[in-house]
């Protein structure tokens, strides 16, 4: 059994979740049916794919963080002169 990461957000109407180590997508209406979704996209990947060559397990780091708004317009409205 391999181990993998789910991020999961809101969308509009459901949540998304996706595993980064394989590049799979799902959703479902609540958390819960994201994860379950997500979890039989990722086998049904591997079943086809198999495990990337590359695949490390629990390498993925997942960091929030946050960019100043003000600033970010100030570049831009610089750099478009």
């Amino acid at each position: 059994m391999k181990s993998f990461t789910a991020v999961i957000r809101k969308g509009e109407s459901q949540f998304v979740a996706m595993c980064p180590e394989v590049d799979v997508v799902s959703q479902g209406y609540t958390i819960e049916a994201a994860l379950s979704n997500l979890k039989e996209a990722v086998a049904l990947y591997i079943e086809e794919m198999g495990v990337p060559e590359n695949f490390v397990e629990n390498d993925t780091i997942i960091i929030n963080f946050e960019v100043n708004d003000d600033k970010t317009a100030e570049i831009v409205r610089q750099g478009s002169h």
